[in-house]
Formats: structure tokens, sequence, C-alpha cells
């Protein structure tokens, strides 16, 4: 995996993209905690590596990158909507390896969560964006997928920041990893494998963002009773990139990473 580091001293924490297989997406969350933290920004594993993706996989590199980068040590680990199920799915995993776990617009892990996001995003693409979006049917796979999630954007926030750094896109991995969740979760292993978790962890949420943080919460409570909740009016999907809620999502995460990892390094 190719692995991008932010700041240089402080206590260790891994920032995971979203997507899945969209890398970089994460770059201006994992650049916001460089000051006083020891920040990896691993870019998970694509198609072109070979093989077929899933969710064990994706959790196997995590665990062996935090050995290797972080021994002796207990790193914190942030996760953004897909990075943060893959979080809760590591630390699920190896319940001993990581410290903290901050999950930021975490995705959905029942059907009634899901179709309420699908609602909210049909709601707000009617019109001119919904056509705008069935226009890239011609496109290749991973062009389609980035025009997708250009056009989304004024669906998933408010008034947001441009992501400074370049954000790759894998549709493949995107399409293979998502299945095996949704598979994972059909049989009925996750959310119920998070019990396993013992570590401090805390949803960051925004009120506008389309996946709906307060089902998400509530599917996640009775396997994780130590879940602290957080949300902030407008503010959609990336609060590290909305102008309003930023600062203070910024102060809030820095702090409770410093207690968190305070109590747990």
């Amino acid at each position: 995996m190719k692995l991008v580091r932010h700041g240089g001293r402080g206590p260790a924490v891994i920032v995971l993209h979203g997507g899945p297989g969209a890398p970089g997406s994460a770059g201006g969350l994992a650049r916001g905690l460089g000051d006083g933290f020891r920040v990896l920004e691993p870019w998970q594993r694509g198609s072109a590596d070979g093989g077929e993706l899933s969710v064990a996989r994706h959790v196997a590199d995590l665990l062996e990158l935090a050995a290797a980068e972080c021994p002796g040590e207990r790193p914190a680990l942030v996760g953004s909507s897909w990075g943060a199920m893959l979080a809760l799915a590591a630390a699920a995993e190896a319940p001993d390896a990581f410290a903290a776990l901050a999950l930021v617009g975490c995705g959905t892990f029942d059907v009634a969560a899901r179709a309420r996001m699908q609602d909210l995003i049909a709601e707000r693409a009617a019109g001119g964006l919904e056509a705008a979006m069935q226009a890239l049917n011609d496109l290749d796979p991973d062009a389609r997928l980035s025009a997708r999630a250009a056009l989304l954007e004024s669906i998933y926030g408010v008034d947001m920041l441009p992501e400074p750094g370049p954000v790759a896109v894998d549709a493949r991995a995107n399409a293979e990893t998502w299945a095996d969740m949704l598979r994972l979760q059909a049989e009925g292993r996750y959310p119920a494998a998070f019990a396993a978790i013992r570590v401090p962890v805390i949803m960051l949420h925004g009120a506008e963002d389309p996946h709906p943080g307060g089902m998400v919460r509530d599917s996640l409570e009775p396997h994780l009773p130590q879940l602290e909740y957080r949300e902030w009016q407008r503010c959609g999907h990336y609060p590290w990139r909305e102008r309003e809620a930023r600062d203070g999502f910024f102060a809030v995460l820095r702090a409770w990473l410093q207690l968190a990892r305070g109590q747990n390094a």
C-alpha cells in the first residue's frame, strides 16, 4: 500500500479513507491531525494488486501496517465513511491492537439505514442532478465513479472546501469490497462482531449527511455500549471540509484522541 505520512511527533494515528476505492479522499482529515500526532494515511489495496478484494484482506493489510509502523504502540484509528467501517472490522479482529476508534460519517450496517440513505440521496438528486448522473452511463467504470462522486458533493455537503490533495478512484475495488461487506452483514457477522471491541469509540457526524447518523448509532450501540456520538448542524459527510463545522470538528477530535489514548495507550 502507498503510505502518506503527516506530522512526525506525538501519538500514532492511522487515518482510513472512504470509498471503498477512493484513496486520497481523507487527505485533508489526515493533514488536519498532523499537528500533535504522527499520522499515517494508507492508500488501501486496489484492484491492480491482483486477486479479489474483501473486508478480510483489507483488515489483514491494516493489521500488518500497524504492527510494522507502530511497534510497541497501540495507534488510534480515525476512519471516514467506509474507512470507519474498516476501523470497526479491524478492531473486532484484533481487540488489543488499537487504542481508540473515531468514526467520521460512518457507513450503514442494516437495510433500514441504507434505505433511508438512498431515499435522502434520491430526494436531493431530483431534477437536473438526477439527469446529469444518468448521462454518466457511457463512461468507463473508474471515470463514471469519479464523475458521480463530483456530482454528489452538493448532496453530501453543505458549504465545503475542496479536498486539497489528489483523490484516486478504483471502481473495481469499490464494487468487490462493498459486496463483501454487504455479504458479511447479511450473514449476521456485522455489527455483532463489534462486541469484541473494548476501547473508546466515538461517532462524529454531520446532521446533513445522507448517511443517517442516528440510525447508524442505534445499530451499533447494542454491541458498543461505550459508543459516544457528536453531531454538527450545517455539516455533511466530510466535517473537515465544512466551513462552519471544520474548526469545531477538529477541536473535538483532537481533544478526544488525546484523552482516549491517554487512557488506553
